[in-house]
């Protein structure tokens, strides 16, 4: 199964564990293959690098360097042609669903209740939540 993680998604897993942080275990595991893209990883370094999650990082024994560095690994990186305005009110978004398009995606997991979820599915790829896309997962 094809993945693109949002931002706030792969903040989430990294920070904090939880259900997020599954789907990492998950690809890990080869159970999944996760997607981002260059954008995407300079949105993740941008929202690490703020103070408060740096210093959870700190906490962990960890550096935004090395988060980075993990999820850059983990994950296939591609580079869409085009990022067409997709996403009503939240531009930033727009590179999720231009990375998923991309990636041929299966799902986009996001936890953004705002913008991505609300929309159901873009070019025919579901937007789910993280605790959607763990029972997708597990049920095959």
């Amino acid at each position: 199964m094809r993945v693109v993680l949002d931002t706030n998604v792969v903040v989430s897993a990294l920070i904090w564990g939880g259900t997020p942080f599954r789907l990492i275990q998950a690809a890990t595991a080869g159970e999944i293959e996760l997607f981002t893209s260059p954008v995407l990883l300079a949105e993740l370094r941008e929202v690490l690098s703020r103070e408060h999650l740096a210093a959870r990082l700190v906490e962990q024994r960890s550096s935004v360097e090395e988060a980075i560095a993990l999820y850059g690994e983990l994950a296939i990186r591609v580079s869409p042609l085009a990022t067409p305005r997709a996403v009503p009110n939240d531009a930033d978004d727009d590179h999720v669903v231009a990375v998923a398009v991309a990636a041929r995606a299966d799902l986009i997991v996001s936890g953004d209740k705002a913008h991505l979820i609300p929309l159901g599915s873009v070019e025919g790829i579901p937007i789910v939540s993280p605790a959607q896309a763990v029972a997708i997962i597990a049920g095959g």
